[in-house]
């Protein structure tokens, strides 16, 4: 039986294809991590981050402001506010952890803000 098994191939034919499996893997690596690393240089962009504080503040003005007039409530609107100047605060740090620390509880004092002014309109 093994010797119809090398004698026909077989072994050189699975060989082959484990070799095509390794090029493959190989190949997608180095593409996959060549995109990463484009794509972390994007991320960490300062451009990124102060197009989404401008989008974060004209969206927070657009709806925590219409939340003032809707409900009448200062609050949400107050809250959202911390949350916006934390985010900007957070682009004067440097990169690394205490920026991101300090631009995720902006953010998330902001989402604060826009689910206390959707509760109050209810």
């Amino acid at each position: 039986m093994l010797a119809s098994v090398i004698g026909n191939g077989r072994i050189d034919r699975l060989a082959i294809g484990l070799s095509g499996l390794c090029l493959v893997h190989c190949v997608a690596t180095a593409v996959l991590v060549l995109m990463l690393a484009s794509a972390g240089g994007l991320l960490v962009d300062p451009r990124i981050h102060e197009i989404g504080l401008a989008c974060a503040i004209g969206l927070g003005a657009l709806g925590l402001g219409r939340g003032i007039f809707d409900h009448g409530f200062m609050m949400p609107s107050s809250i959202g506010g911390i949350g916006l100047g934390t985010m900007a605060a957070s682009l004067t740090f440097p990169h690394g952890a205490e920026e991101v620390l300090i631009s995720v509880f902006g953010v998330l004092v902001l989402a604060l803000g826009h689910d206390l002014n959707r509760r109050a309109g209810h």
